[in-house]
């Protein structure tokens, strides 16, 4: 089983950056993707960024295109999200994530292992 430590959230002005790091450890060996996902109090969970381990390619929501930034360590067990140009939509507490089949190589489907979250609030 994969173990995944979130850190680097905290609270930020509109406008500014956070860097999000997460840690895997345990039964990384065959991971396809790690990723990123939200949820916001009163929402469902919703992905942020993906990243597909083997190829470093990425994806991202809608919503964070252009802002948000998924990169991996040259150990590929460490993921990033740099977040630029913060609003206060962005507000929520942000999961790791870790897939282990094809289904999430491009899309948010097919991660099934999550973090303890780490909360990001934007203030205006």
């Amino acid at each position: 089983q994969v173990q995944l430590a979130e850190s680097g959230g905290g609270p930020v002005q509109t406008g500014g950056s956070l860097r999000l790091s997460c840690a895997a450890s345990g039964y990384t060996y065959s991971m396809y993707c790690m990723g990123w996902f939200r949820q916001a109090p009163g929402k469902e969970r919703e992905g942020v960024a993906g990243i597909y381990i083997a190829r470093s390619s990425t994806y991202y929501a809608d919503s964070v295109k252009g802002r948000f930034t998924i990169s991996q360590d040259n150990d590929k067990t460490t993921v990033y999200l740099q977040m630029n140009s913060l609003k206060p939509e962005d507000t929520a507490m942000y999961y790791c994530a870790a897939g282990y089949g094809p289904g999430c190589r491009f899309s948010f489907g097919g991660f099934g292992y999550w973090g303890q979250g780490t909360q990001v609030t934007v203030s205006s």
